[in-house]
């Protein structure tokens, strides 16, 4: 049974990613350090595989704990290193926090990695590192634009960090996806974060849930159709299922050096607004909302181009906007039993 490495295992992506990992019969070994979760998800993970998890707590920028976990738990075949601040308004009022943490686990990692002769990593990228792009849909070719926050710049400076090391012995594929949502179907595994919401669909259904008083919406004044902000939206098990073709895409290329991006998205872009009338026709559930100002670091409009990823790896986006939403609330009113 081959081993993997799991960094940020404790969060969203990555632990509907190790829930795909153990079923497709992988070990995973998970990294964690609880800044920006709780066992709630670990939890979820045994929930849904009956599997126990081999977890550590600690920071990713420690070197030291890292080479501990090297040296306790693997060897390890890949590593998928999810572990990294991820919010881009938080971004906006703590860049200095992003720019150490981000950058600084990652190489961290690829130095232990290199200590213990494992080369094979997937990386956690983003569709920020595209910036404001000029034309969409965005292929893995697009040019990078000036990053809009410093949460998109730490994206952009990984990769670049990755180009630097791949022709030093590493092999990796950076995977950079557009915004994740939805749950596991069986109501098990979701997103959980901590304090207040930064991303949309945990804000919808917090607030229809009667949570949160209403929603705001940051700006409806931008060149789409609506005015509001457009993206990608994929379901996170689709996400997670990217992440284990890329790993076996990464298995199946002969030994050598190897560098790689795919863009992990429906390929269809969706508002704002659009987003939350469909929850409400999916759930028959109202979401009280209002217009407020645009939010610094956002993006106007983006979505991706996926023709890649449905060629080479063999991956295709299966789960409709409508099922992502669906699996969502199911997942917010089961935590809410949970919690109370």
């Amino acid at each position: 049974m081959k081993k993997v490495l799991v960094t940020g295992g404790a969060g969203y992506i990555g632990a509907h990613t190790a829930v795909e990992l153990i079923e497709a019969g992988y070990e995973v070994v998970i990294v964690d350090d609880f800044s920006k979760s709780d066992r709630t998800l670990l939890e979820g993970i045994e929930a849904v595989t009956s599997r126990k998890v081999n977890f550590f707590q600690g920071d990713c920028g420690d070197e030291a704990f890292l080479k501990g976990v090297f040296e306790w738990a693997g060897p390890f075949a890949a590593v998928m290193h999810f572990a990294a601040y991820k919010s881009v308004g938080e971004s906006v009022e703590k860049p200095l926090d992003y720019y150490r943490n981000n950058l600084g686990s990652l190489i961290s990692l690829l130095k232990t990695m290199k200590v213990f002769g494992v080369t094979n990593l997937i990386f956690s990228s983003s569709c920020t590192v595209y910036g404001q792009p000029d034309t969409i849909p965005v292929d893995e070719a697009t040019p990078f634009k000036r990053a809009e926050s410093p949460y998109g710049a730490t994206k952009q400076m990984c990769e670049r960090i990755l180009e630097d090391a791949y022709s030093r012995g590493y092999r990796v594929i950076s995977l950079r996806y557009f915004n994740p949502i939805g749950a596991h179907p069986s109501a098990l595994l979701g997103e959980l974060p901590v304090g207040t919401p930064n991303n949309l669909v945990p804000f919808i259904t917090q607030t229809a849930a009667g949570i949160r008083e209403k929603l705001t919406v940051f700006g409806d004044d931008y060149d789409t159709p609506d005015g509001t902000c457009v993206r990608d939206f994929i379901h996170v098990v689709d996400l997670a299922q990217g992440h284990l073709k890329a790993l076996e895409y990464l298995s199946a290329v002969p030994a050598g050096d190897l560098c790689e991006v795919f863009n992990l998205g429906t390929g269809e872009g969706v508002s704002v607004l659009q987003l939350i009338n469909k929850f409400v026709e999916t759930t028959h559930v109202k979401v009280p909302y209002s217009i407020g100002p645009r939010r610094s670091g956002d993006v106007e409009k983006t979505y991706g181009n996926v023709s890649k990823a449905n060629r080479i790896l063999q991956w295709k986006a299966r789960f409709s906007v409508e099922e992502s939403l669906f699996h969502a609330w199911n997942w917010e009113k089961k935590i809410r039993d949970i919690k109370n």
